[in-house]
């Protein structure tokens, strides 16, 4: 029998104290959190069920064990001759990552195994294993006799590789220590033996509050993964394991290295360490490859991205007889999801999926139809089957979307990205018709949340709350999983329906009614907003023809001047801000065109704004793809900060529509206002036609 010391105790203290000790009691007498109680009683459970034993609960949710005097004797009998180990296979591989990260880089196997404390044969098959993973980080491991083990990479490979073994094994792990020390109870020791907790704080606190300064949200993945990477850039700059230096062009993630750079300046204040240009960069890189929390966070500019994500979906739809063409919500995720991971694939950052295997076996046609469309597409980047298991995740939600509408509300606790909470959501939907709306949250949102709203609460993690009751899955939903969501439902179905307003006695002629109209209301509002978002652009269209003029800031500057005289912006030296950080992010001029898409999304701007300069001289500037280019056409978009679904979708056909075709390029690029303006009414009038009245 495998247990661990805490597991020892708590089976010890249940036996002695039958009945008067709950998950919080447990947790106060070992001194951890209700969550890593909650862990080890799972692990305790497993071993009470090989002596046919079991772990239940009193009425006030005291905990005992059921079964025979004679079988609860011979567990006893058993747990006096163990002795506990409490190091998992996980963390004792870590710890050698950490030693051949750390110390080297030659090495004895004998002592190796010594500091370890396991046998030469249990460290062979642990190199073997550490082998595969870090090839895939580009970090060699060989093994000569005579001579030893040996590790050989540059720096920046190494942090990826321990970056990651930290995520995928210990994930849960460094939530649970971020939440302790957000509330100030410090450990003594190292989290998971290396990531120093003063450290860890002192991160968390600073990247919170700058990120939220910059209203910049990542998903709570994302967010993690960044704590972990500035951490260890910290403590192995501290320990001399420097970066090479970075190549990296001018102007290049301006916003990324600015905000790091914040960042790392008022952590060095703290501890005094000095850290160097290249680790600036190579964190400016993680935060660039991250992904925003929401989809509708995005810009719309990624025009040449958009049109081949179109094109996805389209030969998706075509190899699966189904239409996703029209589904927005689809393309928006994708858009959201793939602009970080092509940045991530051609950093040669590749992120691992533990979900992929699984995604394979159970979609397996979505999966190669998917990875068949993206090769075809984007033919200059290859995709590896961690990423399009990601991608699947998003093809995988809407073709599980629009299901019947039911009566209880729940929330989803799931903070490993947008495709997969959006996939988990819709399979809660299609798998239980009793749900009837199910709203996503991260962590931290979910804490400052109100929780009435909700009748049942889901996690894909376990919840570093002890006072909410929660019911715990995995991303992917198994049978099982289901069956307990819907144990809870029917268990707790008087709470889930005391306060419903379908149980009050009303005439049952007007409650059909009544269930209909926030339907009906719901299509009046898309249509009023549909209304106003294409009055807007056709109203506030023009085109301008500029003569003269000193350069393309000057034509938007002109361009935005003017726009607020005609009351459609507030302030215009905002707008021109907006528009000067946007440009700053990468370039705005489209590839193979003579075009530049200029955009941004301003408090100060009161309606949607399409407008084209066409410049008589043309002005350079940098492309898309990177390269300086030539533009004689000026497209200015221009929209509030809060826009409603619609209202992106709009915005969303407008640019993917510039480069649809040839003619769509040579009517854009061209200086004939009403050639535009017919363009502009004929993709409407197709919009209306294929959306609103089709719905």
């Amino acid at each position: 029998m495998l247990i661990t010391s805490r597991e020892k105790s708590i089976i010890d203290v249940i036996i002695r104290t039958s009945g008067k000790h709950t998950v919080s009691t447990l947790a106060d007498y070992l001194n951890v959190s209700g969550r890593t109680v909650q862990r080890n009683l799972k692990s305790v459970e497993k071993i009470l069920k090989e002596y046919n034993l079991e772990l239940k609960r009193t009425t006030s949710d005291g905990l005992f064990i059921d079964g025979t005097n004679e079988h609860i004797y011979k567990l006893i009998q058993k747990l006096a001759d163990i002795v506990p180990t409490d190091e998992t296979p996980e963390e004792r591989k870590l710890s050698l990552l950490i030693i051949l990260l750390h110390e080297g880089p030659y090495f004895k196997k004998q002592v190796l195994a010594s500091q370890l404390g396991i046998s030469p044969a249990t460290l062979t098959a642990y190199l073997d294993e550490l082998a595969d993973w870090l090839n895939k980080f580009s970090v060699t491991v060989t093994r000569k006799r005579g001579v030893g083990v040996e590790v050989t990479a540059e720096e920046a490979s190494k942090r990826h590789a321990l970056a990651n073994f930290f995520l995928v094994y210990f994930y849960e792990e460094i939530i649970e220590s971020l939440y302790l020390l957000q509330r100030g109870r410090h450990p003594a020791e190292p989290v998971l033996g290396y990531l120093l907790p003063d450290i860890m704080a002192a991160v968390d606190q600073t990247a919170s509050s700058i990120l939220s300064k910059e209203q910049m949200k990542l998903t709570d993945s994302d967010y993690i993964r960044l704590i972990i990477y500035i951490c260890l850039t910290i403590q192995r700059t501290t320990n001399h394991f420097l970066l090479d230096n970075v190549h990296k062009e001018d102007n290049e993630y301006t916003s990324e290295i600015r905000l790091m750079t914040s960042i790392m300046e008022e952590l060095e204040l703290k501890f005094s360490t000095r850290v160097q240009g290249s680790d600036i960069h190579f964190l400016s890189l993680i935060l660039k490859g991250s992904k925003v929390q929401a989809s509708d966070a995005i810009d719309y500019d990624s025009i040449i991205l958009g049109q081949l994500i179109k094109k996805v979906i389209e030969d998706v739809s075509l190899k699966l007889h189904v239409d996703l063409t029209d589904d927005f919500s689809l393309y928006q995720g994708l858009l959201a999801h793939m602009e970080p991971s092509i940045f991530r694939l051609k950093q040669q950052m590749e992120l691992f999926n533990p979900l992929t295997e699984e995604i394979k076996k159970k979609y397996p046609v979505l999966f190669m139809a998917v990875k068949k469309s993206l090769e075809s597409e984007f033919d200059d980047i290859g995709f590896p089957d961690d990423e399009v298991a990601f991608i699947v995740l998003h093809f995988g939600s809407a073709l599980l979307m629009n299901e019947e509408k039911v009566k209880i509300n729940a929330v989803v606790v799931c903070p490993t990205g947008i495709g997969t909470s959006k996939m988990l959501a819709s399979r809660i939907q299609k798998e239980l018709p009793e749900i009837n709306t199910v709203e996503i949250l991260s962590l931290k949102d979910f804490q400052t949340s109100a929780l009435k709203d909700y009748d049942i609460v889901i996690s894909t993690v376990r919840l570093p709350f002890t006072d909410i009751d929660y019911t715990l899955v995995s991303p992917l939903l198994s049978d099982s999983e289901i069956g307990s969501i819907r144990n809870y439902l029917q268990n707790n179905l008087e709470k889930l329906t005391r306060n419903k307003r379908y149980l009050r006695n009303e005439d049952p002629s007007s409650s059909s009614v009544k269930e209909v109209q926030p339907g009906v209301r719901e299509l009046l509002q898309e249509i009023k907003d549909v209304h106003a978002s294409v009055e807007s652009i056709l109203d506030n269209f023009r085109v301008y023809r500029k003569h003269h003029s000193a350069g393309h800031s000057d034509v938007l500057n002109m361009m935005a001047e003017q726009a607020e005289k005609d009351g459609l912006l507030i302030d215009s030296k905002e707008v021109m801000r907006e528009l000067e950080e946007r440009e700053k992010k990468g370039g705005l001029g489209i590839p193979d065109t003579s075009m530049g898409l200029f955009h941004c999304r301003s408090g100060s701007i009161q309606e949607l704004i399409f407008q084209v300069a066409h410049l008589e001289q043309p002005c350079l500037i940098r492309g898309m793809d990177g390269r300086d280019m030539s533009m004689k056409s000026l497209l200015l978009m221009l929209a509030p900060a809060d826009m409603s679904k619609r209202e992106q979708e709009i915005l969303s056909l407008i640019s993917t529509s510039i480069i649809e075709n040839k003619m769509s390029m040579m009517i854009f690029s061209s200086s004939n206002e009403a050639m535009i303006r017919k363009k502009l009414e004929e993709l409407f009038l197709d919009y209306l036609q294929n959306n609103l009245v089709k719905e």
